[in-house]
């Protein structure tokens, strides 16, 4: 976070800077891509910390849900001691000796006390299993909320550095405004042609191309806005197969391949896996690149690539 906080102090002294001078087009240009860089690292932070949490509450609920069958068993055996104490058998834990002053003959009496001590153990064994099966339920549950709760306060902060981000991005914005008459990139939607690719790389390449010219959006994930790693999960969706929406858990999920080896479908990812685009054949990829920009197909060498990765 003490990183974060430095970019963001970094960003907002040359956004004064720049409010007393008019800069190039090439200085602006630069920028408005680093300023939407950090904001990228920033929310692909959020998105895997959003991926985290939800993990975390899911755990909670089947912790929930284990504790019942040690519930029950609890039930039963407090009312298998409930009935043994109301007949005096029970001193503390069961004591067979109360039963052995009825009066009764000594010829049962081994069997009497054998048949007590059994009942007697069976009851304790299931105390006891609910006494550890409940101790641990309340000590692995803590543990989650706690987790959950400092997760929480990490994804509440970075939503509000992102929030700061943005107001910085939308100043460059403007100042593109005024410097070139428009902020946001316009692109019409592609209308060429789209490579003939078989199985289900071909329907994520093909949706790739679909989404050619939709706007840029922090955290989108469609159906007409999308960030990077939101449209390369969003065209691997189409091919019926599941990427987290988060580029270092799609580096996670992917096999690694060398760039010889690239085909349309795989992922490429730059930016130490702060960014991720997909790859369409001869040399090309498609990505949601950043603020300001729409989906585009360009050179994989747009930046330099960190990786490389084939969905399984």
């Amino acid at each position: 976070m003490l990183a974060v906080a430095a970019m963001a102090v970094a960003m907002t002294g040359s956004l004064a800077t720049a409010a007393h001078a008019a800069p190039s087009t090439s200085e602006l240009t630069k920028k408005i891509e680093a300023a939407s860089n950090q904001l990228e690292d920033i929310t692909e932070n959020y998105n895997k910390m959003n991926i985290s949490l939800k993990k975390t509450i899911a755990d909670e609920k089947k912790l929930a849900a284990s504790l019942a069958p040690a519930q029950a068993a609890l039930k039963a055996a407090s009312a298998r001691v409930g009935t043994l104490a109301a007949t005096s058998y029970m001193q503390g834990r069961v004591g067979p000796m109360t039963a052995l002053l009825s009066g009764e003959g000594q010829d049962d009496l081994v069997d009497k006390i054998n048949y007590l001590d059994q009942i007697s153990r069976a009851n304790q064994r299931d105390i006891d299993s609910f006494t550890e099966a409940t101790q641990n339920f309340s000590a692995r549950q803590a543990a989650l909320k706690a987790t959950q709760a400092k997760q929480t306060a990490q994804v509440n902060a970075l939503a509000a550095r992102k929030a700061g981000i943005q107001k910085d991005i939308k100043k460059l914005m403007a100042m593109r405004t005024e410097a070139y008459g428009q902020a946001q990139e316009t692109t019409s939607k592609y209308t060429g042609t789209i490579p003939t690719i078989a199985g289900s790389a071909g329907k994520a390449v093909t949706f790739a191309y679909n989404q050619l010219g939709e706007a840029y959006e922090f955290g989108a994930d469609g159906p007409s806005t999308w960030d990077c790693s939101g449209l390369t999960s969003g065209a691997w969706a189409a091919a019926g197969k599941s990427l987290p929406h988060n580029t270092e858990a799609q580096w996670g999920a992917v096999a690694h391949i060398s760039r010889s080896q690239l085909q349309p479908g795989d992922l490429v990812f730059y930016r130490s896996l702060g960014h991720v685009a997909i790859y369409v054949g001869d040399g090309m990829i498609i990505h949601a690149p950043h603020t300001g920009t729409v989906v585009k197909k360009v050179s994989v060498d747009v930046m330099s690539p960190y990786g490389y990765g084939r969905v399984k």
